[in-house]
């Protein structure tokens, strides 16, 4: 079944950040670029669903596509899905104004208004993402990522493939992630982490204090405070995350502050303060600082 309906787009939408995001995998298992804008395929509530988004000057227009029905509740997630791609959960308004006259960051965030963090579409999307990222350059995490697709996702009638639930990820045995140059520990976490969602020890709900969820997610074996602030940031929307464990955050505050050696974590975490509690958009800005350096 299909539903269609028009998501409004802010003033200075920066459709380009989103397509561009959504490109990195550059052989489009389960995102794709279209000429109007961009197809993602994701299993919502064991439904293989297609979002389809066409953009325009003032709104994205959805098409919902589901391999079965479309009941409100998948309509729903699938409405919150698109909000995640389209990186419509956070407004950078209040860090513009916050960061203004910032002596790093004031001048990038002059030359990229309205920088948005484009999340991937569900909250284990997120963290599983984060997992295969981990301590791994960014074309073999993306690698491994078409992997745990192919392994644990299924495609849509469209035939796009899907990005897999908690419940498909679970049924997975060890041995089919490790012969396929997961490392064990990799592999351990993202089948403990699935079944600990499946049996209620991790409950990934959007509404939940970060009070509650950081500490659950931390006692999980494998999971650490560098993927926990990564998760938050691409699957909760939430905005005063501290990225110092991210060699890319400080690489660019190394470039951007001058010093002798990049620096650590500690340090990291005392310069991104700073900007609490808006330290989300800081991230991405000092992401979009390296890639300036690089135009």
């Amino acid at each position: 079944m299909q539903a269609q309906f028009a998501i409004a787009l802010p003033a200075g939408y920066r459709t380009g950040d989103v397509l561009s995001f959504h490109a990195r995998d550059t052989q489009g298992l389960a995102e794709q670029l279209t000429p109007g804008g961009l197809r993602k395929g994701v299993l919502l509530d064991g439904s293989a669903v297609l979002l389809e988004v066409d953009f325009a000057a003032e709104a994205a227009s959805c098409t919902v596509d589901a391999d079965g029905p479309l009941p409100p509740a998948l309509l729903q997630r699938a409405r919150e899905a698109l909000l995640n791609i389209l990186g419509l959960r956070i407004d950078p308004a209040a860090f513009a104004a916050f960061a203004r006259d910032d002596a790093a960051l004031g001048a990038i965030v002059a030359r990229r208004p309205g920088l948005r963090i484009v999340q991937s579409a569900t909250i284990f999307e997120a963290l599983t993402w984060a997992i295969i990222g981990q301590q791994i350059n960014l074309p073999f995490a993306i690698s491994l990522r078409r992997t745990f697709i192919e392994l644990a996702g299924r495609p849509h009638s469209s035939g796009l493939w899907c990005y897999p639930e908690a419940a498909d990820v679970a049924r997975l045995a060890l041995d089919d992630l490790t012969s396929k140059k997961f490392s064990r520990a990799k592999a351990e976490t993202l089948l403990r982490l699935a079944q600990l969602v499946m049996d209620g020890g991790v409950v990934l709900d959007r509404e939940r204090p970060v009070a509650e969820v950081v500490p659950e997610l931390l006692a999980v074996k494998g999971i650490g405070p560098w993927t926990v602030n990564y998760a938050l940031l691409r699957g909760y929307g939430y905005p005063d995350c501290s990225l110092e464990g991210d060699v890319a955050i400080r690489t660019a505050l190394h470039r951007l502050l001058g010093g002798d050696e990049r620096p650590g974590i500690a340090a990291a975490q005392r310069l991104l303060e700073r900007y609490a509690p808006h330290r989300t958009m800081a991230a991405a800005y000092l992401w979009a600082s390296l890639g300036e350096e690089a135009d």
